[in-house]
Order: structure tokens, then C-alpha cells, then sequence
């Protein structure tokens, strides 16, 4: 098996892997929020029903030699079906040249622990983006297999001599990596958990749902203590960034909407009704939360190093 992460054929049957799961997990991104199976029936064209043939269900191949429509009726099929399959062959792949340098057992190990976070974090994503939702079904399966692979892979996330050090013991890498598993999804979880009753006692409005709560969980269990809080600083910050172009793209419009009407105090009055807009928008905060975990996976001890760096 190590041969396997060697070898160019490697990297494109992962590739491959990665767009027939990405397949799937588009069923799952519209069935899941709508509570139905994602085993049976087959898939069906949205609009007409039209039982999808199994030469056109070929990942990103059939979206393109259907120009985005169904075969049957030429309904327009969203392009996120396609890009969905290319992320996960891509994050499937890209998991497979990060877990290729490490040694042989740990290696496979590594490899499949990031394609099944990979696997639960894309339909998340999506999910929220598109309802606002972050199914338990998906998130709480994942603490679960974030804590079981916290046995066979080192998580990382905490240095091992911080973890040695508070308890004052020499434990074997395998129950401090489980430790560092168990403290990052309790880590995440707490931190989301009391940023959110903190913001609803502060302004009486939820700021976050215990679906993040769960998702932090998920990440915490898969990445450590260390990686969490890194996701949920650099999710906050993609966060407020995607709030404050929103608000200005909502600015400019009231603004022009104003400005036809010749009404009086346009700058002030657009300003405030756009403030008041973002205030009671949900922010699909998962969205930044899984997407920085994937980062983070890849530069996150890079980027906690050159920070703490900083101060030596």
C-alpha cells in the first residue's frame, strides 16, 4: 500500500475516487437538507424527473457534453454539481501528496483520515450556504471518526511537549494525540458555543447556531486543539470581511435606489438601513469555518508558527 502513494497512478486513481464521492455527495447536498434518503431512488433530473441515465451520471464529463441542461427536457443543470466533483477530486488528490512523504502505515492512514474530513466538510458547506443548515447527520458522525482516527494518526494539532508538560507525564504518542483530538473538538465546540451566548446576551440576537457549535466539534476532533482555534480566528476574519462587502454592496444600492427618489441624508439613511439589513442576516458562518479548516489542513501549523514566531 505505501507503493500506492508513490507512484503517478496514485495520485490519479485518488483523483478519480475523489469525483465519483463528489458525485455523490451532490445527492447528498439536495437530500439531506430535504430529509430524503440519499440511497434510493436513483437521481432525477430536479425539473422534469427523468430518471438520470448512467451515461450521463459520469462526474464533470456528462455536466460538459451537456452543456449544463438535461437530456430530456433542457432544464439548466447548476454548474455546482461540476464543481462540487472537481473539489473533491482535487481535495482527494491534494490529500494524497500531503500524506505521500510520510512513512508507509501512517501514510494510508493519513491519507484516508483527510479524504473522509474532506468527504463530511464540502456537503457542510454547501448545506449552509444554501439553507443555513449544518445537518447533525454529518457532524456528529464526523466528532466521532475524528476521535477514532486520533488513535491510528497523530493529530498534531497541540505541540506533544504542551500536552506533557500539564501533565506532568510521558504518555505514549498515541493517548497524546487521542488527548489532543478529545481537547480540540471540547475546544471548538466551548469557543463557538460561548461566542454565540455572549453575542445573544450582548444584542439579544442568535449569532451562532449549535450546528457550528457541532462543526467546530467535528474540526477539533480531526485537526486538535491548535488548528481549531486557528479555523475559528481565520472563519471569523473571512467572516467579517464577507459581512462588510456585503453591507457596502447593500450601501451602493440603497444608495442609487435614494438617489431616484431625490430623497434627503441619501449617505446616512442608505447606511443605515444597510447596517440594519446585515444585523438580522444569518451569516452561513459555517461556510468560513469549513472552508479555513481545509487551509488549515495544509499551512495551518505553517501559520501558527510564523505567527508565534513573531514574538521570539
Amino acid at each position: 500500500m505505501s507503493h500506492f502513494l508513490s507512484t503517478d497512478f496514485g495520485a490519479i486513481a485518488t483523483f478519480l475516487f475523489g469525483l465519483v464521492f463528489g458525485s455523490f455527495l451532490n445527492v447528498v447536498i439536495y437530500r439531506v437538507p430535504r430529509g430524503q434518503s440519499v440511497v434510493k431512488p436513483r437521481s432525477t433530473c430536479p425539473n422534469c424527473g427523468t430518471q438520470i441515465r448512467a451515461y450521463d451520471n459520469i462526474p464533470v464529463l456528462s455536466w460538459v457534453l451537456l452543456r449544463g441542461r438535461c437530456r430530456d427536457c433542457g432544464h439548466p443543470i447548476s454548474a455546482r454539481y461540476a464543481l462540487v466533483e472537481l473539489l473533491c477530486g482535487f481535495l482527494f488528490v491534494s490529500a494524497y501528496f500531503y500524506a505521500a512523504p510520510v512513512d508507509n502505515f501512517v501514510a494510508i492512514w493519513t491519507l484516508l483520515k483527510l479524504c473522509v474530513f474532506f468527504f463530511l466538510l464540502i456537503p457542510l458547506i454547501f448545506i449552509d450556504f444554501e439553507h443555513h443548515l449544518l445537518p447533525d447527520v454529518l457532524t456528529l458522525p464526523g466528532i466521532i471518526l475524528g476521535l477514532i482516527f486520533s488513535l491510528l494518526v497523530p493529530v498534531g494539532g497541540m505541540p506533544t511537549f504542551v500536552i506533557r508538560k500539564m501533565l506532568g507525564l510521558r504518555w505514549p504518542l498515541i493517548a497524546i494525540s487521542a488527548l489532543d483530538a478529545l481537547v480540540g473538538a471540547l475546544v471548538g465546540a466551548l469557543f463557538i458555543y460561548a461566542v454565540g451566548e455572549i453575542y445573544f446576551r450582548l444584542r439579544h440576537i442568535e449569532g451562532m447556531g449549535f450546528g457550528d457549535v457541532k462543526l467546530m466539534a467535528m474540526v477539533g476532533a480531526f485537526l486538535g486543539a491548535r488548528l481549531a482555534l486557528l479555523t475559528i480566528f481565520t472563519g471569523a476574519v473571512l467572516g467579517t470581511i464577507f459581512g462588510l462587502i456585503t453591507t457596502l454592496a447593500v450601501w451602493r444600492k440603497r444608495i442609487q435606489r435614494r438617489q431616484k427618489r431625490r430623497e434627503s441624508n441619501v449617505l446616512s439613511r442608505s447606511w443605515r438601513s444597510a447596517s440594519l439589513m446585515l444585523r438580522y442576516y444569518e451569516v452561513p458562518f459555517g461556510v468560513f469555518l469549513g472552508s479555513m479548516a481545509v487551509v488549515s489542513v495544509f499551512v495551518g501549523n505553517r501559520m501558527v508558527n510564523w505567527y508565534l514566531g513573531l514574538y521570539r
